[in-house]
């Protein structure tokens, strides 16, 4: 490895103090009859409440100390074409057994890198199945990565920053080959798992470096359009003739509600970040802003006092600032729109595995998801949301290890 230094969260005792300061002078609109009901975001008691436990009661030092001992972190700087060097922040632990499959995971919005905490001894301590040497970074503008300060840096970019930080440690030739995950790992290779923007930044990584891909693994299936006669006739004459199950009724339910009741935070985000980024350095208009995605983009997820703060906390202490992280959104709608499309589209040549959790955000009928590629694996998951590695870790880790169990001739088309 060359240019990886370690790297342990610390926060300066002034940034801490800030904080406080701020929500000691805090103040909430006045209470109205409906002030506590979800269907109008944020409910008031909630932000009041953990407010001042923020302030009063909850200590960071702790958790950031949980953290730094539970997650082997480092830095690197990169080189990302036309934006000159980014310090690159990012989890890095190698499974003790021999032949593990080295394993890119990528947050999105409003997630970050500790989302891997609980898959991580899943995947890289696997006692049966394959075992995985996990990278998980911060994207640059997101947690202890550094920030951009020039315009245009879109998910063509966030896919070459990753790229060029497995490269760095020496994740850089992978190629699928019809051999069991022992044997290509021995020549460095290495897959993908996205979810959010991490769905999209990864396979776009298949996109840019086809032979630097391995296979892919979204829990987020981001399918914009149903398969089309010219490419996928099989899967076209499927949509056309097959009735929708009661789970795919389900899915096109939430994904309407998401789109009607969901979404103002996403036009907010992709064209107006400097406003709503100046929103998002009062530090109670971010615990409201994110909490409101917390509870509404999981399943009945139970969510503590301390993990949400914490959750805050990465974005309230992170190096760029929480109105950096807004930026992905306005980069991906104005910026290189051709590039960006393509990791929308169907990626060839890149095994994929699709993993369907209920109440995620956008969920189409699964001939539309069978489209985006070659398709090697699939699950419908009975419950669970947006945030898959942190509300239902065991099920994702599952689905890894099937997608990946006895290598590609195990990997045949299972559809479940």
């Amino acid at each position: 490895m060359t240019n990886i230094t370690p790297f342990k969260i610390d926060v300066p005792d002034a940034a801490i103090k800030k904080l406080k300061a701020k929500l000691e002078l805090s103040d909430l609109p006045d209470e109205v009859d409906f002030s506590n009901d979800w269907d109008y975001g944020a409910p008031r008691d909630d932000i009041l409440r953990l407010t001042k436990y923020w302030r009063d009661g909850y200590d960071w030092r702790a958790h950031e100390g949980r953290l730094n001992a539970d997650l082997p972190q480092f830095k690197t700087t990169i080189d990302v074409d036309g934006f000159g060097s980014l310090n690159v922040h990012f989890v890095h632990k190698k499974s003790p057994r021999p032949g593990s499959i080295p394993l890119l995971f990528c947050h999105g919005w409003p997630g970050h890198f500790a989302e891997v905490a609980k898959i991580l001894p899943l995947l890289t301590d696997a006692n049966d199945g394959p075992s995985f040497h996990v990278v998980a970074p911060s994207l640059p503008n997101f947690g202890f990565s550094g920030g951009v300060r020039k315009k245009g840096f879109s998910i063509p970019q966030y896919a070459e920053a990753l790229h060029k930080v497995m490269l760095s440690l020496g994740y850089n030739k992978y190629e699928w080959r019809n051999q069991p995950p022992r044997q290509f790992a021995n020549r460095a290779n290495a897959v993908t798992q996205g979810g959010d923007w991490g769905c999209i930044i990864t396979r776009l990584i298949g996109v840019q470096y086809p032979s630097s891909c391995l296979a892919s693994h979204v829990n987020f299936v981001h399918a914009q359009n149903p398969p089309g006669l010219s490419k996928s006739p099989v899967l076209y004459l499927q949509h056309k003739l097959t009735p929708y199950t009661d789970v795919e009724a389900a899915f096109l339910e939430r994904t309407k509600w998401f789109q009607t009741e969901g979404f103002g935070y996403f036009v907010e985000q992709s064209t107006r970040p400097s406003t709503i980024g100046i929103a998002l350095a009062d530090p109670v208009a971010l615990l409201a802003w994110v909490y409101e995605k917390l509870h509404d983009w999981t399943d009945n997820y139970p969510w503590t006092d301390d993990e949400i703060l914490t959750w805050v906390s990465i974005y309230q202490f992170s190096t760029a600032g929480a109105a950096a992280s807004v930026r992905i959104y306005y980069e991906s709608k104005h910026a290189e729109l051709a590039r960006v499309e393509r990791g929308f589209g169907y990626v060839p040549n890149v095994p994929l595995g699709l993993s369907y959790f209920p109440k995620d955000l956008i969920l189409r009928p699964r001939t539309w998801g069978r489209a985006l590629g070659p398709v090697v694996f699939e699950s419908v998951q009975a419950d669970g949301g947006h945030f898959a590695a942190h509300e239902r870790p065991e099920a994702l880790v599952a689905d890894l290890k099937g997608m990946f169990e006895g290598g590609a001739k195990h990997v045949a088309q299972r559809f479940v």
